[in-house]
């Protein structure tokens, strides 16, 4: 019997690489392999913060897949989009549950992208020779804003359409052209079907597509120039007598087994959310959605998702509105220039100064604290506080180039210690 399965096994083995070398003749398979897991070398000293790229991968694959089983049932017509979203939830086998997937995992691939991108000032994962790795990061971010912001109408609810309504008449404000542009983003001169069916578009196929290239142009990016590590050390500089980095490991099986238990501690948090508290208070779906959009009947307060509320309160903080939208729209492209606008060569905040350490815990509570004035109603201790906090959102970019080119830092190791 024994000899019997050893056969077996045996064949099964001779087959599965007769397979590969059938497909290497024909596809760089096992290249590709080698190239992005089992020979690409990633530092040793990862922590957790680093596990956060994993995780949005994750979170894409998981809204991709929900995203489609949705669909199958969606209907994108005014009349019917809202109550097909209903039948999602009440009369589709598991319906209710690849819905409140889909809906809490919009608002948790937020939450792991801004952590992800937070990381990225703690360690300088922008700097030289990851200026394009963090470039196009920044682009997955704003697909990232276009995916959430089309497809935040296709539920049809009230504060959907309100919601939508004011985002949208944002745009008329861009000098010249904003009339034109806002018309051509709802395709009607109002929120209507035909904007309804042209956000389901955009949000379906045109967005993922894009946003599935630029993870793909991302990761490549990473893996020609080499990841960063805690130390802010290049490990490719200094390699053994075989020619790999001393200090890293191959990124399979190493870092993969790392990774994996760092996914199951955010699947059971992930769990525990759509099960227990799927709209989390209001914050990631609003009461005001769960009602028929109601171009008559416009919601007490009118906000955007939380995701998108720093920014939000940037637009209300000064009161002319042009104003207001530029300094928005400023707010987001800024992180693009950090490569240079940050002048210190040393990359972890390991070794910098306490002054960079104080701003850049600073800014985490800025937008932090941004993010939470958006949500409220506007009044005039709002105003102030959102006031004061903008200030302090663009002098941390403003500031930057001035103390860093002279910032005293802590002596960096020669290479990674343990």
């Amino acid at each position: 019997m024994a000899s019997t399965e050893a056969d077996v096994f045996d064949r099964l083995g001779r087959g599965l690489s007769a397979l590969g070398a059938w497909i290497d003749a024909r596809f760089p398979m096992t290249k590709l392999i080698k190239e992005h897991a089992t020979e690409y070398y990633a530092s040793k000293n990862f922590n957790v913060w680093y596990g956060f790229g994993v995780i949005a991968t994750f979170v894409l694959v998981l809204q991709l897949v929900t995203g489609i089983f949705l669909t199958m049932n969606y209907k994108p017509s005014a009349a019917e989009a809202f109550g097909s979203v209903e039948y999602i939830m009440r009369d589709v086998d598991w319906g209710w549950l690849i819905r409140y997937l889909h809906s809490t995992g919009a608002s948790a691939f937020f939450i792991v992208v801004y952590l992800h991108m937070f990381r990225g000032l703690l360690y300088g994962s922008y700097k030289k020779p990851r200026e394009l790795v963090w470039i196009i990061g920044m682009f997955i971010y704003l697909a990232l804003m276009a995916e959430a912001f089309f497809g935040y109408l296709l539920p049809w609810g009230n504060m959907s359409y309100w919601g939508a309504q004011v985002i949208v008449t944002l745009f008329g404000s861009v000098p010249w052209v904003g009339d034109e542009l806002a018309e051509w983003i709802r395709g009607d001169f109002y929120i209507s079907d035909i904007t309804l069916n042209r956000f389901f578009a955009f949000h379906v196929i045109a967005v993922p597509l894009m946003l599935l290239l630029l993870v793909v142009v991302h990761i490549m990016a990473l893996h020609e120039v080499g990841s960063n590590n805690p130390d802010g050390i290049e490990i490719k500089e200094h390699k053994g007598p075989n020619g790999k980095p001393i200090d890293g490991v191959a990124f399979h099986p190493y870092h993969t087994s790392k990774d994996l238990v760092i996914v199951i501690v955010f699947m059971i948090v992930f769990a525990a959310v759509v099960f227990f508290a799927p709209d989390m208070g209001g914050y990631f779906l609003e009461h005001a959605n769960f009602e028929p959009a109601d171009p008559l009947r416009t919601p007490e307060h009118i906000a955007p998702v939380w995701y998108f509320t720093p920014f939000y309160a940037i637009l209300r903080a000064v009161p002319n509105e042009r104003i207001g939208v530029a300094l928005m729209g400023l707010a987001v492209l800024l992180p693009f220039f950090l490569p240079w606008l940050d002048r210190c060569r040393v990359k972890s905040i390991r070794y910098r100064s306490g002054f960079y350490k104080i701003t850049l815990m600073t800014f985490a509570v800025t937008f932090v604290a941004l993010g939470y004035l958006g949500l409220q109603p506007p009044t005039t201790l709002v105003a102030r506080l959102s006031l004061t906090f903008t200030i302090l959102y663009f002098a941390f970019f403003v500031v930057m180039p001035f103390y860093t080119v002279r910032e005293k830092t802590k002596p960096v190791p020669t290479r990674v210690t343990w």
